[in-house]
């Protein structure tokens, strides 16, 4: 009778995979992925939503300022009071942009006439481009530092001083 070798019967050790050059290229991958995708900064301006209601808003002493923006496609027009009354309408340059520094330059005025108000209705009904959109309301919002300085009594009845124009922007006419 035969003999098997023994080296037949020896059984080999297995070999377990490196996975360590795997993972390196796998990290290396992801780092690579990472520092290519680029990042965008995502802004949001806030907003409030016109309240609808059947209740009659309470009786004030004195009239609302209801400052109010009209935007159409090749004019500005701001208004305020109830009924509104037109106080200045702004017409599309040369250059096809609005004069949004005399938009500024009035809102600055009304806002020293006005120190609580801080509400303004926004009203687009001409097609714009996001871009104008977002210049008007930062003509209506921001307050320059080349701008004179406003104060209003606090809670206290200390002056402080303003930091933004009409911050509280409503939107009309969403719906259309």
């Amino acid at each position: 009778m035969l003999k098997v070798p023994t080296s037949r019967k020896r059984k080999k050790p297995e070999e377990k995979l490196n996975l360590i050059p795997i993972m390196d290229s796998i990290f290396i991958f992801i780092f690579f992925l990472l520092m290519s995708a680029t990042f965008m900064k995502i802004n949001e301006v806030g907003s409030d939503v016109p309240i609808i209601s059947d209740v009659q808003p309470p009786k004030d002493e004195k009239d609302p300022l209801a400052l109010t923006l009209v935007v159409e496609t090749n004019e500005i027009i701001l208004s305020k009071g109830l009924p509104s009354r037109p106080v200045q309408k702004f017409s599309r340059q040369a250059d096809g942009l609005f004069n949004y520094e005399e938009l500024h330059s009035v809102l600055v005025g009304i806002k020293k006439e006005h120190v609580q108000e801080n509400s303004i209705i926004f009203e687009p009904v001409g097609d714009l481009t996001y871009e104008e959109i977002v210049r008007i309301m930062d003509a209506v919002r921001k307050l320059n530092k080349t701008d004179d300085a406003i104060y209003r009594p606090n809670k206290e009845g200390v002056d402080e001083k303003i930091k933004e124009l009409f911050s509280k922007i409503i939107f009309s006419n969403l719906m259309s």
